[in-house]
C-alpha cells in the first residue's frame, strides 16, 4: 500500500520531497505535502502560507489549514489523526492519505476546485439544513419515480394499455416556456420587494435619528459638541460603507440562491420532460413497446449489475481497510513491542558497561589501594628502622645509614632484610631476588660516590685544589675507536633534503566519537587523504581476490613501496633481544607464543614466483586473508604494512589523517619504526648504555643521539564520554530501526528482521570490547604522543556535528600553519648553513702546512669499513694540576667547555664524525694564522689530532674483550670492597649498643645491702619500749648504725673494683684491634683495585700503540704489584701458600702503652690512662696505612718510569742499525745527537727533555748534506714524526693514569685514616661513657647510704620505731609506705546512733511504742474522743508515760488533752489514732499534689495483680517522694556516734503505721496511706488532694452520708447537672456545682491541725505548707 501511495506521489503528481517507503511519517509529520497535494488539485488556496520547517508552530499552523479542506472532502480528519501523524506514529501518514486518495479519485470526474468549493457547501449557517432536506427529498423523488417507472414497465409487460392523446407536443412546449416566464416574473417580484423593504428600512432609520436630533434639543447640544464633526461624518461613513458592504454581500447571496434554485428547477424540468418522453415513447406500437420493455428490462439489469458490482468493490475496499488497518495495527504493535525490547537492550547494555566501570574502577582501587598499602608498609619499616638505630647510636645515626634507607625507600625497596644472601641456594626465591636488587642498588650508589667523588668520598679542602682532569681523553679515544672497529657498518638512513609541506596526523577516539564523519567533512575541505584501516584492509583482500598484478606503472613505484618492511626485517635480525625487550605485550596474548612468532616470520619470508607477481597490497591483503580463515586476528605488523603500502601511494604534495589508527602502543611503534626508520626504543637503549659508568670516554664521540622526529604532525583525540558513546549507539540503531518499510511478504521481513538483528547484536557486543579496549590503550598511547613532543589534542566531541566539525577544522587549520612555518624555518636554517660552510670554505682557503702529502695519502686509505654512528657532544670540564707535575701537565693539555669547535686536519674532522664542525669568527682567526709551523699540540687537548695508524685486525678482538673484563674486575672489587665497609658499620653500631647495655646490666646486677637493712631494722624495732629513752642504749644504737654504714660502704667498693675491671676487659678485647685491621683490609683492597687497574691500563694502551707501530706485543713475565693486607689471626702460614702477601699486625699492650712516650693524641678531655692502648694501636695502624699508600705510589711512579725507559731504550734498538746504512758524516752526527741522552736511570723530567731532544733531532738531520734521494729522505721524516707523535700521545696516556690513579690512593689513603680514627672516637666515647656511668652510679650509691644513716639516727633520737620498710635498692633509698614491718593497733569502734528529742518532736520510738498500744486498743484506727483523752492522760500523768513522750507533753493539762482530741475528732463521737501518729510525727515533707500521684503510679507499676497491696520490699523499690540519704557530717573523733537519720526511719515507720500486720508478709494498701498524706493544713486543699489520688486509682468509692436531707441533695445537684437517672458524672463537671464546692470547703477531716499551738502557746506558730500545687490552681482556674 505504502509503495503504491508513494509510487503515485512521486510519479503522477511529482511532489517537491520523493517519498520512500522508510520515510513516509517524517514526510508527512509537517503537514507540509499534504498540502501541496491539495494545492496540485487546486484545493488549498493558501498553500503559500503554509511552512516547511519541522518545528511545534509550523505544524500546528499547517494541519490547522488542512482541517477545513479536508473535511469538505468527506475525510476523516480531528486532533488525535492530526497528533499521531505528528508524533510519527506508524500508520497513521498512510492511511489518512490513502483516505486522501480515494477522496480525491471520487472527486476527479466532477472538477471542483477551490473555488467552487464553497459552493456546493451549504452558504449561511441559517440555510443549511434547507438545503439538505430539498437534496433529500429531490432524492426521494427520483427514487419514487424510478420505482413508478418501473411499475409501469411491469404492467405493460402483462398488460399495455393505450394511453390516450390528451396534449400535442406543441401545447406541451408552450406550457414549458409559459412557466419558465412565470417563475421568471416571480422572482423579479420577489427582488424588487426585497430591494423595496431595504430601502424603507433605511427611510426609517434616517427619520428616526433626524426626530431623535431635533427632540434632543439643547441639552445634546454641548455632548455632540465634545467631539469633532470629522471624527462624526467619519463614523458616518465608515457605517454607510459598511451597510453597502453587507448589502452587496446579501445581494450575493441572493442570486446565489436563486442560481441554486434555477439549476434544480430545471433538473426537476429534465426529469419531467423524460416521464413525458417514456410515457409518449409507450404510446407508440405493442411491438414497440414490447422493444421498449425489453430494453428497460435490460437497462434494470444492468442497474442491478452494476450495483451488485458496486456493492462488491465496496465490499472489497472495506476488506482491503480492513486488512490494511490490521497490517498497520499490527506493525504498530510489533513497532512498539520492538521499541520496548530495544530500550531494555539499551538498558542491559548501560548496566553491562556500568559493571565493567565498576569492576575497572575496583580494580583500579585495588591497584592504588595495594601501591598505598605498600607505600605506608615502607613508611612504617623505615620509622622503625630509624627507631631502632636511635636505640643503638644514642639518637645520632649516621648519614650514610639514612642515605641508604632513603634510597631504598624511594626504589620501593623493603628496609629489613627479607632473606639472608651468604648461602645463596641453587633456586633462588623472590625474597632473595629482592635483596639482590637491594644489594644491586646500594652497591650502585656507593660506586657512583666513589666514582664521582662525592658523599662520603667527597674531597677534603687540602685536595679540592689539586683535582687532575675527570676524563683521560687519549685512553677514551683509543677505546672508542677499537670498539667501532669491531662492530660491523650500520645502514644510515636516509632524511630527505627537502621537507614536505603536507599535514600528517591521525584522528583518534572511541566508537561513535564521530572520527568518520568529520573527517568525511574535512576531506572536502583540505587536499588531505582519510585513510580508514578497515577500508584498507577489505581493498588489498579485494585486490588479492582481482588478482591485481604489477603493471608497468607499479613497477616504478615498487621499489618505494616495499621500503616498509626491510627496515624492521634487518633491525629484527640484528637487534632480535633488544626489540623483545623493548616492545610491550600487544592486545591477544597469545601472540606471544613460540606459534604465534613463527607464523610472524613465515609471513615476513619471500613468497613464491606466481604470488610475487602481485602487487604488494595483494600479497598484504592474502596474507590478511588467510589468517582470518584460521580464525586469527590480523598482526599489528601486517596491519602497519598495509598502512604504510597506502600512505606510500599518496603523492608528496598531498597530506594524510589516519581514521582510528594506531589503536594500541605496539601498532603506533610499528607504525612510527616504518615511516622514519627509527626505534625509539633502541635510540633510549643506546642512550642507556652510553650514559653507563665507563672509565674513560672520547669527548669526541660523546654527542647524545637526538630522538628522531614524530612520524605524525598531530594527533587529535575526540573525547567522549562511555555514556555519550552508548546514547549515540542507541541513536544510531533507534533512527534505523524507525526509518525501516513494512514489508509486503511476511518472509522478506522475518529475513530482513533477522539480519538487521545479527547486526544490532554484533554492534553492541562489540561497542562493550572497543570502549574497554581504548580505556585500556590509552594511557600507554597518549604518553607515547606526548613524550618526548607533546602533539597530542584533545577536543570534546560531546557536541553536535556542526560544532564538532568546526572545532577539528581549527585545529587542522592551525596544525597546518604550524607545518608550514616549521619547514619554512628549516629551508631557512638549510640556506644559512650553506652560506656558512660557503663563507668558510673561501676564508679557509689555504690548506694546512703541516701535513704533507704522503701522510694524506696515508690518511685517505685508512680502513673505511667502520660503521658512521652520529658523534655525541661531551663537555668535560678538567683542571690542570700545579706543583712537581706540571711538565707531565703540560703533555697532557688543557681541555676546553666546547670539544667539538676546535681545528684540526682533515684526518681529525673524519674522526670526529660525519656532523661539520662550525667554527666562530673569532677561532677562525686564531687558528687559521701565517702560514708558518705552528705551536706543537699538547696530546689530550682539543688542537690535538690523534694518531689513526691502521691495526691488525685481531687487535680490537682481543683489546675490546680485556678493557671490558679492566672495567668490570675494577667496577666489581670497589663494589665489594664498598659493600663490606658498609655492613660492617652495621655491625660497628650494634657491638658499641651491646657492650653499653651489657655494661649498664652488669651495673644493675643485685646486691645484698638490703639484708643487712632489713636485719638492722628489725633488731631496732624489736628494742624494748622501756629502753628508748636510755641514752647509753641509744649510743649503742649509734654504733650499729656506724656498723651497718661500714659494711655497705664495703659493698659499694668491691662492686666498684669489679666495675672497673669488666670495663677493662671490654677495653682489652680485641674487637677493635680487628675491626680497624678488616677496615684496613678494606682500604687496602681498594688501593689494590686501583693499582690493577693502572697495570692493566698501562698494558691495554702499550699492546695498542705497539700494535700501531706495527711490533709485537711485548710478553710482559713480571708479575702485577700486590698491595700486601693486615694478618688479623697469628697462625703461621707459609709464603708460598699465600696468593696476596700478609704483613703481621703489632698490637700495644697496656703494659708497654705506658712506657712510650706520647706522639700524637687523638683523645680530648681528661687523661684516661687505660685508653692509651687504643691510642697507641690507632698510631700504628696509621703508620701502616701511610706506609702502604707510600709503597703503592712508589710502585706506580716505578712503573711509569720503566715505561718511559723501555721506550728509550727500543729507539735507541731501532736508530742503530739506521746508522750503519747511512754515510758516515751522517752517522756521525747521529751519534753525537744520540749520545747526549744518558740511558740507564733516567728520571721522569731527563726522559721528557730526551724525548723532546729525541723529537727535534731529525731536523737536524735534515740540515746535513745527505746523497740520498728527496722521496727517501722525506718518507723517513715522516716516519720519525709519525713515531714522535705516537710516542708522546702514549706517554700523555700514561702520564694521565699515574696522575689520576696517584689522586685516587692519596683520597683512598685521607679517607682510611678518617675511617680508623671515626672508629676509634665512637670505642672511646663509650669506654668514656662506661667510665662515667661507673663513677656515677659509685656516688649515688654512697649518697644513699649516707640518707640510710640520717633517717636511722633521726628515729634514734626520736625514740620512735620504724615502722614504713626501709629499702636501700642499688643507688636508691626510699621509706616504702605500702610495706609495715609491725601492724597498726586496732581503730576504737564508734558507738550506735542515738536519737535526741528537739523542740517537744516524738521520737522515732516513742512513735512505735504509741502505735503498738493504740494497735492493742483500736486495731481499725478509730477510738472515741473521750477514751484518746483518756489513754493520753494516763501516759501523761502516770509514769509509764516518762518514756512516751517528750518532756514538753509531761506538762499538758486535762483541758489542754482534750483541746488536743478535738482537733483531731473526725465526726462527733471518734479519732482516727494513725492520723495523730502521722501528725506528731512531724516534720516530715509535706508532698505535692504531683509527687503523690507519681508515688502512686510507682506503687501501681509494682501492683503487678492490682491487688491494692504492696509488701516491704515492694514499698522500699517504689520510694516515696523523699528519701532518707541526707547530708550528714560524719564527725572526726572516732568516738563519736553518728547522726541520726532521721527520715529513712520515718520512711520504716510509716510502713509499719499503715500496713496490715496480721498478713504475712504485712501488706500495705498504698492508696489508703496516700489519702492520709493528702492532709493539708488548707482543708479544701487537702480534699482536693484526697480527691486526686482517689481518681488516679480509677475507684470511686461512695460518700456515705448520714443526713437523707444530704442525698435529696446529692440526687438534686446531679439532676442539675443533667443526670435524671443518676449516671455517671465527670469528676471536673461535679466540682463546679456550688453544694459539692460548699460541702468540700466545711469537709475536716483532710486538714493537718497544728498541734505545736497547744504544746507551745508562748512561741511563734509554726508555718505550714500553704502552697497549693500548680495542677489545682490551674484547674480552679478552668
Amino acid at each position: 500500500m505504502s509503495e503504491i501511495l508513494c509510487q503515485w506521489l512521486n510519479q503522477e503528481l511529482k511532489v517537491s520531497q520523493t517519498v520512500s517507503p522508510k520515510s513516509f511519517a517524517k514526510a508527512f509529520s509537517s503537514g507540509y505535502l499534504i498540502g501541496e497535494v491539495l494545492h496540485k488539485f487546486a484545493l488549498q488556496d493558501d498553500f503559500a502560507d503554509f511552512s516547511e520547517s519541522r518545528i511545534s508552530s509550523a505544524r500546528l499552523n499547517n494541519f490547522s489549514r488542512l482541517e477545513p479542506t479536508l473535511h469538505l472532502l468527506g475525510v476523516q480528519f480531528d486532533q488525535n489523526v492530526a497528533h499521531n501523524i505528528i508524533t510519527e506514529k506508524p500508520g497513521a501518514a498512510t492511511k489518512l492519505l490513502y483516505q486522501l486518495y480515494i477522496a480525491l479519485q471520487r472527486k476527479k470526474k466532477g472538477v471542483q476546485t477551490r473555488v467552487e468549493m464553497p459552493t456546493v457547501q451549504p452558504l449561511m449557517s441559517t440555510k443549511v439544513q434547507n438545503m439538505k432536506s430539498e437534496a433529500f427529498r429531490d432524492q426521494r423523488l427520483s427514487k419514487r419515480r424510478q420505482n413508478e417507472i418501473m411499475a409501469k414497465i411491469q404492467a405493460a409487460i402483462i398488460q399495455i394499455p393505450k394511453p390516450t392523446s390528451n396534449r400535442t407536443l406543441k401545447t406541451f412546449d408552450a406550457q414549458k416556456l409559459m412557466k419558465k416566464k412565470k417563475e421568471a416574473e416571480d422572482v423579479a417580484n420577489e427582488i424588487k420587494k426585497f430591494e423595496a423593504l431595504i430601502k424603507k428600512d433605511l427611510q426609517a432609520k434616517e427619520s428616526a435619528s433626524k426626530t431623535s436630533l431635533d427632540t434632543a434639543g439643547q441639552t445634546t447640544a454641548d455632548l455632540l459638541n465634545t467631539y469633532s464633526d470629522d471624527d462624526y461624518i467619519k463614523k458616518i461613513q465608515k457605517r454607510l460603507e459598511e451597510d453597502a458592504f453587507a448589502r452587496e454581500q446579501r445581494e450575493k447571496r441572493r442570486r446565489r440562491l436563486l442560481m441554486d434554485q434555477l439549476i434544480a428547477h430545471e433538473a426537476q424540468e429534465e426529469a419531467y420532460r423524460e416521464e413525458q418522453l417514456i410515457n409518449r415513447l409507450m404510446r407508440q406500437s405493442q411491438q414497440e413497446r414490447r422493444i421498449a420493455v425489453q430494453l428497460m428490462h435490460v437497462r434494470h439489469e444492468k442497474e442491478v449489475l452494476w450495483q451488485n458490482r458496486i456493492f462488491r468493490e465496496k465490499q472489497y475496499e472495506e476488506r482491503r481497510l480492513k486488512d490494511f488497518q490490521d497490517a498497520l495495527d499490527r506493525e504498530a504493535a510489533l513497532a512498539r513491542q520492538a521499541k520496548i525490547d530495544f530500550e531494555e537492550q539499551a538498558l542491559r547494555d548501560k548496566e553491562i558497561h556500568e559493571q565493567i566501570a565498576i569492576e575497572r574502577a575496583q580494580a583500579r582501587y585495588k591497584k592504588h589501594y595495594s601501591i598505598c598499602a605498600e607505600i605506608l608498609d615502607q613508611i612504617l619499616d623505615l620509622s622503625t628502622k630509624v627507631a631502632d638505630y636511635r636505640l643503638l647510636t644514642n639518637n645520632l645515626i649516621p648519614y650514610k645509614l639514612m642515605h641508604d634507607w632513603k634510597e631504598l625507600f624511594f626504589h620501593g625497596k623493603p628496609i629489613y632484610e627479607q632473606a639472608s644472601l651468604r648461602h645463596l641456594p641453587t633456586k633462588l626465591s623472590a625474597e632473595h631476588l629482592v635483596e639482590m636488587e637491594k644489594r644491586n642498588l646500594l652497591d650502585n650508589n656507593d660506586y657512583e660516590e666513589y666514582k664521582n667523588m662525592v658523599g662520603e668520598w667527597a674531597l677534603p679542602e687540602e685536595m679540592v685544589e689539586n683535582l687532575p682532569p675527570s676524563n683521560n681523553c687519549i685512553l677514551g679515544h683509543v677505546i672508542h675507536r677499537l670498539i667501532e672497529s669491531s662492530l660491523p657498518p650500520q645502514v644510515e638512513s636516509t632524511v630527505p633534503e627537502l621537507p614536505s609541506f603536507a599535514i600528517k596526523g591521525c584522528l583518534l577516539g572511541k566508537t561513535f566519537s564521530g572520527k568518520t564523519t568529520a573527517l568525511k567533512a574535512l576531506e572536502k575541505s583540505f587536499p588531505i587523504q582519510v585513510l580508514s584501516i578497515d577500508t584498507l584492509v577489505q581493498e588489498a583482500i579485494q585486490a588479492f581476490h582481482d588478482n591485481e598484478s604489477i603493471s608497468g606503472a607499479h613497477g616504478l613505484q615498487k621499489a618505494p613501496e616495499e621500503k616498509v618492511l626491510p627496515v624492521r626485517q634487518k633491525s629484527g635480525k640484528e637487534n632480535q633481544d633488544v626489540q623483545d625487550e623493548a616492545l610491550p605485550e600487544r592486545e591477544d596474548k597469545t601472540r606471544l607464543d613460540t606459534d604465534a612468532r613463527k607464523a610472524a616470520k613465515a609471513e615476513e619470508v619471500v613468497a613464491s614466483d606466481s604470488f610475487s607477481e602481485l602487487t604488494v597490497r595483494a600479497q598484504l591483503g592474502a596474507k590478511s586473508e588467510m589468517l582470518l580463515k584460521k580464525g586469527k586476528s590480523i598482526s599489528d605488523i601486517l596491519l602497519v604494512s598495509i598502512m604504510v603500502n597506502a600512505i606510500n601511494q599518496i603523492p608528496m604534495y598531498k597530506g594524510w589523517i589516519l581514521d582510528g589508527f594506531p589503536m594500541t602502543l605496539n601498532q603506533a611503534k610499528l607504525l612510527e619504526e616504518a615511516l622514519t626508520g627509527y626505534n625509539r626504543n633502541l635510540i633510549e637503549l643506546e642512550g642507556k648504555k652510553s650514559q653507563t659508568s665507563t672509565l674513560a670516554v672520547d669527548p669526541t664521540a660523546s654527542k647524545e643521539v637526538p630522538l628522531p622526529p614524530s612520524a605524525f604532525d598531530f594527533v587529535m583525540l575526540l573525547d567522549i564520554s562511555d555514556n555519550s558513546s552508548l546514547n549515540r549507539m542507541n541513536d544510531i540503531m533507534a533512527k534505523a530501526f524507525s526509518s525501516e518499510a513494512p514489508h509486503e511478504d511476511i518472509n522478506q521481513r522475518v529475513a530482513a528482521k533477522n539480519k538487521d538483528t545479527d547486526e544490532d547484536q554484533n554492534l553492541r557486543d562489540q561497542i562493550q570490547h572497543r570502549i574497554v579496549g581504548f580505556l585500556d590503550n590509552w594511557p600507554s598511547l597518549e604518553q607515547w604522543f606526548t613524550e618526548p613532543e607533546n602533539i597530542l589534542i584533545k577536543i570534546n566531541a560531546e557536541v553536535d556535528k556542526q560544532s564538532l566539525f568546526q572545532k577539528v577544522k581549527e585545529m587542522i587549520m592551525t596544525e597546518i600553519i604550524k607545518k608550514e612555518n616549521k619547514v619554512k624555518k628549516k629551508l631557512e636554517e638549510k640556506e644559512a648553513e650553506r652560506k656558512e660552510e660557503v663563507s668558510l670554505s673561501e676564508k679557509t682557503s689555504p690548506p694546512p702546512p703541516p701535513p704533507p702529502e704522503p701522510e694524506k695519502e696515508k690518511e685517505v686509505h685508512l680502513p673505511q669499513e667502520r660503521s658512521k654512528t652520529p658523534a655525541a657532544k661531551g663537555k668535560q670540564a678538567s683542571e690542570p694540576l700545579h706543583g712537581n707535575r706540571e711538565p707531565l701537565q703540560e703533555g697532557k693539555g688543557k681541555k676546553s667547555e666546547t670539544s667539538l669547535k676546535r681545528k684540526g686536519s682533515p684526518r681529525g674532522k673524519s674522526l670526529g664524525g660525519k656532523i661539520p664542525l662550525k667554527k666562530s669568527p673569532a677561532e677562525s682567526t686564531d687558528i687559521s694564522p701565517v702560514p708558518v709551523v705552528p705551536a706543537p699540540s699538547k696530546p689530550g687537548s682539543e688542537e690535538w689530532v690523534y694518531v689513526n695508524e691502521p691495526i691488525p685486525e685481531e687487535i680490537p678482538s682481543f683489546l675490546v674483550p680485556y678493557w671490558k673484563l679492566i672495567e668490570n674486575s675494577y667496577i666489581n672489587s670497589i663494589k665489594t670492597v664498598l659493600r663490606e665497609l658498609r655492613e660492617g658499620q652495621h655491625s660497628v653500631l650494634a657491638y658499641l649498643y651491646d657492650i653499653r647495655t651489657g655494661f649498664q646490666q652488669f651495673l644493675n646486677r643485685p646486691d645484698h645491702k638490703q639484708d643487712f637493712v632489713s636485719q638492722w631494722q628489725a633488731d631496732f624495732n624489736s628494742l624494748p619500749d622501756d629502753l628508748w629513752d636510755d641514752e647509753e642504749t641509744k649510743a649503742e644504737l649509734h654504733q650499729r648504725v656506724n656498723d651497718l654504714r661500714d659494711r655497705l660502704w664495703d659493698i659499694c667498693d668491691a662492686r666498684k673494683e669489679e666495675a672497673e675491671q669488666e670495663r677493662l676487659d671490654i677495653i682489652n678485647e680485641s674487637w677493635l684491634q680487628d675491626s680497624m685491621g678488616i677496615a684496613m683490609n678494606h682500604f687496602f683492597s681498594l688501593m689494590q683495585a686501583e693499582l690493577n687497574r693502572f697495570q692493566d691500563t698501562k698494558r691495554f694502551l702499550q699492546d695498542y700503540y705497539r700494535a700501531m707501530e706495527c711490533k709485537i706485543p711485548m710478553d710482559d713475565t713480571k708479575k702485577f704489584t700486590r698491595v700486601p693486607l693486615v694478618r688479623l689471626d697469628s697462625r703461621d702460614i707459609l709464603e708460598s701458600q699465600l696468593r696476596i702477601p700478609l704483613v703481621p699486625r703489632r698490637s700495644i699492650s697496656p703494659e708497654s702503652a705506658l712506657s712510650k712516650p706520647k706522639t700524637k693524641s687523638i683523645l680530648k678531655g681528661k687523661i684516661d690512662y687505660t685508653l692509651e692502648s687504643v691510642e697507641l694501636n690507632f698510631e700504628t695502624d696509621e703508620k701502616m696505612v701511610m706506609d702502604t699508600w707510600q709503597q703503592s705510589s712508589l710502585a706506580i711512579s716505578h712503573m711509569v718510569a720503566a715505561e718511559i725507559h723501555q721506550r728509550l731504550m727500543e729507539e735507541e734498538k731501532e736508530n742503530q742499525p739506521a746508522e750503519t746504512k747511512e754515510k758516515l758524516p751522517q752517522a756521525a752526527a747521529n751519534k753525537k745527537v744520540k749520545k747526549e741522552p744518558p740511558p740507564p736511570p733516567p728520571p721522569p723530567k731527563k726522559k721528557k727533555e730526551d724525548k723532546k731532544g729525541k723529537g727535534k733531532s731529525p731536523p737536524m738531520a735534515e740540515a746535513t748534506p745527505v746523497v740520498v734521494p728527496a722521496e727517501e729522505t722525506e718518507e723517513v721524516e715522516l716516519k720519525n714524526e709519525l713515531k714522535l707523535r705516537i710516542k708522546e700521545e702514549h706517554l700523555a696516556a700514561l702520564q694521565f693514569e699515574e696522575i689520576a690513579t696517584q689522586f685516587r690512593l692519596e683520597l683512598i689513603k685521607v679517607k682510611a685514616l678518617a675511617f680508623l680514627e671515626e672508629l676509634v672516637i665512637k670505642a672511646v666515647d663509650v669506654y668514656r661513657l662506661m667510665d662515667k656511668w661507673l663513677g656515677e652510679r659509685y656516688l649515688n650509691e654512697m649518697a644513699s647510704v649516707e640518707k640510710l644513716t640520717g633517717v636511722a639516727r633521726y628515729h634514734i633520737e626520736t625514740s620512735t620505731k620504724i615502722q614504713n620498710e626501709l629499702y636501700l635498692d642499688q643507688e636508691d633509698f626510699f621509706i616504702n609506705g605500702d610495706i609495715k614491718v609491725f601492724p597498726d593497733p586496732p581503730p576504737p569502734v564508734r558507738p550506735p546512733p542515738v536519737e535526741k528529742e528537739e523542740n517537744g518532736t516524738l521520737t522515732i520510738e516513742q512513735l512505735d511504742n504509741l502505735r503498738d498500744q493504740f494497735l492493742d486498743i483500736a486495731p481499725k484506727g478509730i477510738i472515741g474522743n473521750k477514751a484518746f483523752a483518756d489513754i493520753l492522760l494516763d501516759l501523761v500523768t502516770l509514769n509509764l508515760g516518762t518514756n512516751n513522750f517528750p518532756t514538753s507533753w509531761m506538762n499538758l493539762t486535762q483541758p489542754e488533752l482534750q483541746e488536743l482530741a478535738s482537733l483531731l475528732v473526725t465526726n462527733s463521737e471518734s479519732v482516727d489514732w494513725r492520723k495523730f501518729l502521722l501528725v506528731v510525727a512531724l516534720p516530715w515533707p509535706i508532698p505535692l499534689e504531683e509527687e503523690l500521684l507519681e508515688t502512686l503510679q510507682r506503687f501501681k507499676a509494682l501492683d503487678a495483680e492490682q491487688l491494692g497491696t504492696v509488701t516491704y520490699e515492694q514499698y522500699k523499690q517504689a520510694g516515696l517522694w523523699f528519701t532518707g540519704d541526707e547530708d550528714i557530717k560524719i564527725p572526726e573523733n572516732p568516738l563519736e556516734p553518728l547522726p541520726f537519720n532521721r527520715q529513712e526511719h520515718l520512711i520504716e515507720f510509716f510502713f509499719r503505721l499503715f500496713a496490715d500486720c496480721e498478713k504475712v508478709p504485712p501488706q500495705l494498701d498504698y492508696t489508703q496511706m496516700l489519702l492520709y498524706f493528702a492532709c493539708h493544713p488548707d482543708s479544701t486543699e487537702g480534699v482536693y488532694r484526697a480527691l486526686s489520688v482517689a481518681i488516679g486509682t480509677h475507684v470511686f468509692q461512695p460518700i456515705e452520708m448520714p443526713h437523707p436531707v444530704a442525698a435529696k441533695n446529692f440526687i438534686k445537684v446531679f439532676q442539675d447537672l443533667g443526670s435524671k437517672n443518676l449516671e455517671p458524672i465527670e469528676v471536673a463537671v461535679l466540682l463546679k456545682h456550688p453544694f459539692i464546692q460548699d460541702l468540700i470547703s466545711s469537709y475536716p477531716d483532710y486538714k493537718i491541725p497544728d498541734v505545736k499551738i497547744i504544746l507551745q502557746r508562748s512561741e511563734h506558730v509554726q508555718g505550714s505548707d500553704e502552697e497549693r500545687s500548680p495542677s489545682r490552681l490551674t484547674e480552679e482556674k478552668k
